[in-house]
């Protein structure tokens, strides 16, 4: 009986222990996986005394919570969890309410951001500020001084910093919401604050006009001067400062991302194209475009408006900063890339059509404007009178002729309805309409949106103390008298050829040549 038992319990134990260690094993496995798994990336965005004022100066949000925290400080590491699911709400392409709220974080532990932690006058962590995105960028805090920013007293949870968060814009925000259709629309395109707000959606556009070049692999022998042209253009004359910046690196880079001899029937290296990865650098409009949203060209449902909103004002805010020796080059810029990279096939045509159709060279700015402006009208009333049949239109945001009369009542001479009255023909004052454009397009949509420049620099002045490193790289050094005055001459030298190369570039023959639409 004795036996009987000890040879069960060995027969168990060699029966067990495989079990055993296949458990041991597995949970290796999981640990080793949790520990080699990416961390997610945190919503809120981490600036250091470098980027502060550009980064929150660039920003499309109306207000911005940054907090001021050091990284050994245990209680800002238990806050972390809660101004994290806050930060989820508004910032990234998976924020639930984009674009209202820029949330923000300076580690005050950080030698870099000393002076910065100084100019807001962090006492204690976490500290929690208010206010609008320009007044961190170009001014400071002080307890009891009004400077447009304030301090957020109550913010100890989640629910609690948003309730204060909703309290101050005056809505209703939950922890629990989710991504549903746009709401956050935008309501009075005369209001000149929200139309300059437009600037963010055309670098939106720009993002997104970049990516289909690289996604759909749209970029060939036929389309590379194209390209080039539309790139030209964008350099010159984009409104945001920082896509000139990036359009002018991508030119400068173009030989090395594209080469000429992948398209060459005569050489070995013939089909080779750089990888998705040497672009990784590359950002036309900065690395935060495109964003993910829009703002100004937000529609009711996300099938609509969008990037085609966005698309027109980039061209209609080129046509207006032009000089009248680019009007033809300009039309035959934006003409090429509508038909060589717009993936829409229909609206390509179209477009093509309305160029086309063009039989005399386009001499000055005033008639490229007013050229671009009724192709927009043409493109406005046929889909006007499709979506009213097809029921596929924004309510929200119908198509309208352009200009509409309560915001230019004298582009307007006379107007009927035809087509179940979804029409209208509008006898117009061209002089009215070139002005108000002008004036729209190119008065209103600024970049960046900031004070005036009188009070940014009082701001300044007054804040010189503080600014130090944030004009600059943190590891400047001094510099000789003589060693700057050899760099001065150095930089003249060098701009004297960047001038060179320049006027060599205007004169390549793709922007000399005669220019024919029926060879597209």
């Amino acid at each position: 009986m004795a036996a009987s038992l000890i040879a069960l319990l060995v027969l168990f134990c060699v029966v067990e222990a495989p079990s055993v260690q296949a458990q041991t094993f597995v949970g290796r496995a999981l640990m080793a996986r949790s520990i080699n798994a990416p961390p997610e990336a945190d919503a809120a965005v981490e600036l250091k005394m470098d980027d502060f004022n550009t980064t929150l100066s660039a920003t499309p949000a109306s207000w911005a919570v940054v907090e001021f925290f050091a990284h050994w400080c245990p209680a800002c590491r238990n806050y972390k969890p809660q101004y994290e699911q806050v930060a989820r709400l508004f910032n990234g392409r998976d924020a639930v309410h984009p674009g209202t709220v820029y949330m923000a974080k300076v580690d005050c532990a950080l030698q870099v951001n000393t002076k910065l932690c100084d100019r807001f006058s962090v006492s204690h962590y976490p500290l929690l500020l208010w206010g609008p995105p320009s007044k961190f960028a170009f001014g400071s805090w002080e307890p009891k001084v009004d400077s447009g920013i304030e301090p957020i007293e109550d913010a100890r949870t989640a629910e609690r910093l948003l309730k204060w968060i909703n309290k101050k814009i005056g809505k209703s925000y939950s922890l629990d919401d989710e991504k549903f259709e746009n709401e956050e629309l935008p309501t009075n395109a005369s209001d000149p604050a929200e139309v300059a707000r437009s600037i963010y959606d055309i670098e939106e556009a720009t993002g997104n006009i970049f990516d289909i070049f690289l996604n759909n692999k749209r970029i060939n022998s036929d389309s590379r001067a194209s390209f080039i042209r539309f790139l030209q253009l964008l350099v010159v004359h984009h409104p945001s400062k920082r896509c000139r910046s990036g359009s002018g690196e991508i030119i400068v880079n173009f030989d090395e991302l594209w080469p000429s001899y992948p398209w060459s029937a005569d050489t070995k290296q013939a089909g080779k194209l750089p990888g998705k990865d040497a672009f990784q650098n590359l950002h036309i409009c900065g690395k935060e475009v495109p964003r993910g949203y829009w703002i100004f060209c937000r529609g009711s449902r996300n099938d609509t408006r969008g990037f085609s909103c966005g698309l027109w004002l980039l061209f209609h805010s080129l046509s207006v900063r032009i000089e009248d020796g680019e009007s033809m080059t300009t039309f035959a810029a934006i003409c090429d890339f509508v038909h060589n990279f717009f993936i829409c096939e229909e609206c390509r045509q179209h477009f093509f059509k309305m160029c086309s159709s063009v039989q005399e060279p386009i001499k000055t700015r005033h008639d490229f404007v007013l050229w671009l402006w009724d192709a927009h009208n043409r493109v406005n009333e046929r889909l006007m009178i499709e979506e009213a049949d097809l029921g596929t239109g924004d309510k929200k945001f119908p198509k309208v002729i352009w200009p509409p009369k309560q915001l230019c009542a004298s582009c307007w001479i006379s107007s009927s309805k035809r087509h179940n009255n979804t029409h209208v023909d509008v006898v117009w004052n061209k002089t009215e309409v070139y002005q108000f454009l002008l004036n729209y397009y190119g008065q209103i949509i600024k970049f960046p949106l900031q004070d005036d420049a009188h009070q940014r620099s009082r701001t300044l002045d007054k804040q010189s103390s503080y600014l130090g490193d944030d004009t600059a790289p943190s590891g400047v050094v001094a510099v000789p008298i003589g060693a700057a005055v050899a760099i001065a001459i150095a930089s003249c030298g060098f701009g004297a050829v960047a001038c060179i190369w320049r006027m060599q570039q205007k004169k390549r023959k793709y922007l000399n040549q005669v220019y024919s639409f029926k060879r597209i």
